[in-house]
């Protein structure tokens, strides 16, 4: 079959034929995260077992070289070369072979926002800081050299030291190093170049000591380089030419004359031990070490979100895209790569001519974004790709499981135990404001100066005081609805969406905050909307653009999401807590809506990034379905282990997170529970942060969940309320999974979660698969009866079954699943027919799931399906039915979901 996207061809035809790979069709992904600890070979091995239970594309986290130990692969120092703690390029060759030698394809993780810019791991990095704006890398990064501050001109701020600057010098904990031709800084485990040109005084005071007439030479060629503010591109080519010949001759005469190597030995000591000296040859250098909490405010790089060790990168130039993306777009050309996942494009300067570039570059490869979108936005037209990661399949999924009548009892529950008002726009406000103030500091004070450069241009507003553009900028942030616009200076470069969503902002922030002159709050819409000509004008509104979406994401996602409690199901990437699910009729017509515009999109319902499990999410949703019977168990729970808190902490809203990660994550140890419990409390930044680590509180909160975990009383109160939840929990998880593997798209799993898999946030989601056992499991599947397979549910068989039968159907018959197959949404009669979410895929198969299970009681009275014309075969139960009236109780008695294939149309 074909697809806007690219050609594909049956698993039958997965071979090479005539010296030419050919695409496998795309039936599933399943999400690998690679580490030092499973790396490309050890994917290699697991290739068979995915092979068999349907996968048809591994989908593999960042496999370029990243940071030495990176557990997740994001900091990537060298995109030229695969990660040799994966195994390098050899492996990456083992594991392709077997991915063609099983009929399957690869997807691959690519990070075009950032790099880590940690010591000198990083090549472009250090050259940029030997070599400052100079360098032959100045401009891959994104960086101020010009608006930095007088202080530190044409200098990168480096905070990385642990006290201040001067404290830290003068402690001797910063030493001069010399090796083979190469002075460096030593900080700890950070290493620092020195710029060649500022080596002059040095090399000629060892000169002078031994009487070595090379030495200064060599002196005199250091000062004769061009300085690094010298950015044309003959001298920035001659200083790098001479500054390499000056370190070979400097390491040949250090190793060949024993009187040289002395006396520049001689020379560091000396200046070690004098802080003025060494201070002085620092403020030569092209950046400026400080502490680390400087970054806050004077930072002059973009970073990814508040990370100051990941600098962005100027994507929209020619020549960094293609250094960062050299390798996957010769592994997609040479039949080795099927597909890409973009990371964080919301963070590029321009994402949809990032995506046109990568397009011409890949012009038959599935693409897809990591795209967060919010309720009821789009993903951009402009954009030439499939469409997004799932998150907005994962919320609008779950929301079908989320009892509307639970909304208002569990409000006065979550008001009455945390003593706050469940007002979740105000919050999201509040904390948007809180991270743009005290994590994103140096990005807002930088647009800042930008914005007092053009007020200073328009008389009209050249008398409003930096404090004053600081606030405007900092609320229309803070008020902003969604991640980004996408302004820009092309034709048609703002759209109406754009247009809504920056007056929305500026009429909330006046809203909030009057005191704000609105003359000023107009003139910055008609700045951030491009009706304002200039060039200083339109860098504030495409910078602008890259401030709000990582407000968003550390507002929300990293801030908001751990303080508002009222059901944690809902509290996940791309969802909105105050938003109390959704109905079927909502589900049907965004499923619609879906195939129609990106009917190839990811389907997820776990990711790396997820809060929560998509299991431990099914479990929670229960609670919207019980919130009295909830509020009594939780009232109790908070009297019985009063006696576990440390005078008043833990607080009552973590407490009252803690009580409801048990019931979605249980049964967990004390390890687990601790490292999360500790995650929450950091990221909710109100106890305790990550910059700021209280000791006494997460004391408190450690003594808190060892002791309530080892209180036999409450474990029991525990296990007895958990009891009747575990088996209707797993049904909302088959259910959700049984629509992911059949909705308008293209299903992904996260790695085990085909078994039962009851994680939480990173790092917990990252703990080591056991795949010898699920390759067993579906082993003996084959074998077993779906009776035999419901009896042994604990082991999570059911869902592993699920999964084997759809991918196997959507094998066997890809027309029923393509971009062009149908979706018809199907309604029961009956009593409890709100209760069935049911819908036809092409001709040939009907999907049938319960949702409110706790409300059905196992009593689907007289609701009855129509199924269409024919003869049908349940994948999962084994029943055949024929064309007619049924009851929904009598097609769900022997498997709790239903997978309907028409039996004619079978091979």
């Amino acid at each position: 079959m074909q697809n806007s996207f690219g050609s594909t061809a049956s698993a039958d035809a997965a071979e090479c034929r005539e010296g030419q790979r050919v695409q496998p069709e795309r039936i599933a992904t399943c999400r690998l995260q690679l580490h030092p600890g499973f790396t490309l070979d050890d994917a290699a091995e697991v290739v068979p077992y995915l092979a068999r239970l349907g996968i048809s594309h591994v989908y593999l986290s960042p496999i370029l070289q990243a940071v030495r130990g990176s557990t997740h692969g994001y900091d990537v120092v060298d995109p030229s070369r695969v990660n040799n703690e994966l195994g390098g390029e050899p492996a990456r060759q083992r594991l392709c072979a077997a991915l063609e030698a099983a009929g399957m394809g690869l997807v691959l993780d690519i990070v075009p926002n950032h790099m880590a810019v940690a010591g000198d791991q990083n090549p472009w990095w250090w050259d940029v800081l030997e070599n400052g704006p100079s360098s032959r890398f100045a401009m891959h990064f994104d960086v101020d050299w010009e608006s930095s501050e007088e202080r530190w001109p044409n200098k990168v701020l480096l905070p990385v030291l642990g006290d201040h600057y001067g404290r830290v010098l003068e402690a001797g904990e910063i030493r001069l190093q010399y090796e083979g031709g190469l002075f460096d800084l030593a900080y700890y485990e950070h290493r620092f170049p020195l710029d060649p040109s500022s080596l002059n005084d040095l090399l000629d005071r060892a000169g002078r000591a031994t009487g070595i007439d090379f030495l200064g030479f060599l002196a005199e060629s250091c000062a004769r380089l061009p300085q690094p503010w010298l950015t044309g591109p003959d001298s920035a080519e001659r200083r790098h030419r001479d500054q390499g010949v000056i370190r070979q001759l400097l390491d040949e005469i250090t190793r060949d004359d024993p009187a040289a190597g002395e006396a520049i030995a001689a020379e560091v000591a000396r200046i070690n031990a004098d802080p003025d000296a060494l201070d002085a040859l620092i403020e030569k250098q092209n950046y400026r070490l400080a502490w680390w909490r400087t970054a806050g405010r004077d930072l002059g790089y973009r970073r990814f979100f508040d990370i100051n060790d990941l600098a962005g990168l100027r994507q929209e130039r020619e020549d960094v895209f293609q250094a960062v993306h050299a390798l996957p777009v010769r592994w997609v050309a040479e039949g080795s790569v099927h597909g890409l996942r973009v990371d964080h494009p919301d963070g590029l300067r321009d994402p949809g001519q990032y995506f046109s570039q990568l397009r011409r570059a890949c012009p038959d490869t599935w693409i897809v974004a990591e795209k967060i979108l919010e309720p009821g936005e789009r993903l951009p037209g402009n954009w030439p790709i499939a469409g997004t990661t799932g998150y907005d399949f994962l919320n609008r999924v779950q929301g079908l499981f989320a009892d509307p009548a639970g909304e208002a009892p569990l409000t006065r529950l979550f008001e009455e135990l945390t003593g706050e008002e469940a007002d979740y726009p105000g919050l999201v406000y509040e904390s948007k404001r809180q991270v743009l103030k005290d994590l994103l500091g140096s990005e807002l004070n930088r647009l800042s100066s930008l914005f007092v450069d053009i007020c200073e241009r328009h008389r009209r507003h050249r008398d409003y005081t930096r404090h004053e553009l600081y606030l405007a900028l900092l609320e229309v942030a803070a008020c902003f609805p969604l991640y980004r616009t996408y302004v820009c200076p092309r034709d048609d470069g703002v759209t109406a969406a754009d247009i809504a969503s920056v007056e929305t902002a500026i009429e909330l922030a006046g809203t909030r905050r009057p005191e704000l002159d609105n003359e000023l709050l107009q003139f910055l819409r008609d700045l951030l909307l491009l009706r304002i000509p200039g060039e200083h004008e339109t860098e504030l509104a495409l910078r602008f653009q890259q401030l709000t979406g990582p407000a968003m994401a550390k507002g929300v996602e990293d801030t908001a999401l751990y303080r508002f409690h009222r059901l944690t199901a809902l509290n996940e990437v791309g969802g909105d807590p105050g938003r109390f699910g959704i109905s079927v009729d909502e589900f049907h017509e965004a499923s619609a809506r879906a195939r129609t515009l990106h009917p190839e999109a990811m389907l997820a319902t776990s990711t790396h990034d997820t809060k929560r499990s998509e299991d431990v999410r099914a479990r929670l949703l229960l609670l919207s379905e019980i919130p009295e019977t909830w509020a009594t168990g939780v009232r109790g729970w908070m009297r019985q282990n009063a006696r576990h808190r440390t005078g008043e902490w833990p607080d009552p809203a973590i407490e009252y997170l803690y009580y409801q990660t048990l019931v979605g994550a249980w049964p967990i140890d004390v390890e687990r529970m601790t490292a999360y419990m500790e995650k929450a409390a950091r990221e909710a930044k109100q106890q305790t942060s990550w910059t700021q680590p209280q000791e006494g509180y997460e004391q408190a909160l450690r003594a808190f969940v060892a002791g309530t975990l080892s209180d036999p009383g409450f474990r029991e109160a525990l296990e007895s309320f958990l009891r009747p939840l575990v088996a209707p929990g797993r049904t909302n998880s088959l259910a959700q999974t049984l629509i992911k593997l059949t909705a308008p798209g293209v299903p992904d799993l996260y790695q085990g979660s085909e078994l039962w898999d009851l994680s939480l946030v990173d790092p917990d989601n990252r703990r080591p698969v056991d795949f010898a056992t699920r390759a067993r499991l579906l082993e003996e599947l084959q074998h077993l009866t779906p009776a035999q397979i419901q009896a042994r549910a604990d082991e999570g068989l059911p869902k592993q079954w699920l999964v084997h039968q759809a991918l196997a159907l959507r094998r066997s018959h890809p027309e029923w699943f393509g971009p062009d197959a149908a979706y018809t949404p199907l309604r029961a009669s009956g009593e409890r027919a709100s209760h069935v979410v049911a819908y036809l895929r092409g001709d040939g198969v009907l999907v049938l799931v319960p949702r409110l299970v706790l409300g059905l009681g196992g009593d689907w009275r007289d609701t009855r399906m129509t199924v269409p014309s024919g003869t049908w075969h349940n994948r999962l139960s084994g029943m055949t039915l024929q064309g007619g009236e049924h009851p929904v109780a009598e097609i769900l008695a022997a498997f709790p979901v239903a997978l309907l294939a028409r039996e004619e149309a079978t091979p």
